[in-house]
């Protein structure tokens, strides 16, 4: 059944003090989890909660007030942003959003704009990408708002987002931008089974037709450089017909930190 149409646009913007909430209104665990782990390590000023639909975003941001949301503007058969208010002309108070596409028919990114999104970012994408952008929303809609450097840090690997750097110890990894996408969302989904299809469908798209070894390939690649032996693995571990899974030894996975 279809949810009724519902209005989320602000009365007023929360004020920018604290942690800068998120909301996510999506219906990808996968695709959360990765934008989660984003913002929650751009040095701890961010928090994040999914909203996979209508309701549920209309009941979030009049409880939990986020200062932005990240909108897949798929979801309901592409009439999300209509569901969340956001109407064409846009009105002046309202949530700032990033949305989400995988259409790239210009007609649709046009509506979006028309509509009032701040900024449109098609699927799939790189997390750093996302996070420049939010990040750009926010300081055009929150001057006051100080500007951050996420750095994820995991034991000995660190990952500078806007930067595009990883590091392991004291060596500085030479990765593509499709291995640094990899490795981010193998980490974000840290301990949780990652099938090949939804590695493939998240890195280049649903609509990507590959050759069948094309997700080992990178992973081989991957581990290369993060010098990781398949058969003691230190960050990515092969389940067997399946997929992988991003395994932290234990001294890594506790001394965790945010930059």
């Amino acid at each position: 059944m279809a949810e009724p149409a519902a209005s989320v646009v602000a009365t007023e913007r929360p004020p920018a003090q604290g942690p800068a909430r998120v909301l996510l209104v999506l219906d990808q665990p996968v695709l959360a989890s990765v934008i989660e782990l984003a913002l929650a390590h751009v040095h701890g000023r961010f928090r994040a909660r999914v909203a996979p639909t209508a309701t549920a975003a209309t009941e979030l941001l009049g409880e939990w007030r986020p200062h932005l949301a990240v909108v897949d503007m798929d979801l309901a058969h592409g009439a999300m942003l209509a569901r969340l208010g956001y109407t064409a002309p846009p009105r002046a108070a309202r949530v700032p959003v990033v949305a989400l596409t995988r259409r790239g028919d210009l007609r649709s990114k046009l509506e979006a704009f028309e509509r009032g999104v701040d900024d449109l970012l098609s699927v799939p994408f790189s997390p750093e990408e996302l996070v420049a952008r939010i990040l750009a929303v926010l300081r055009r809609a929150y001057p006051e708002a100080a500007a951050l450097r996420p750095v994820l840090r995991l034991g000995a690997l660190e990952i500078d987002l806007l930067n595009r750097r990883v590091r392991a110890g004291e060596s500085t990894l030479h990765l593509t931008a499709l291995e640094q996408s990899l490795l981010y969302l193998l980490v974000a989904n840290a301990g949780r089974l990652l099938t090949r299809d939804e590695i493939l469908d998240h890195l280049w798209g649903v609509d990507f037709v590959a050759e069948s070894n094309v997700v080992d390939r990178h992973v081989r690649n991957l581990r290369a450089k993060l010098q990781n032996n398949w058969r003691r693995p230190r960050y990515i571990a092969t389940v067997p017909g399946r997929g992988y899974r991003f395994v932290p030894n234990t001294d890594e996975a506790t001394t965790a930190s945010v930059a």
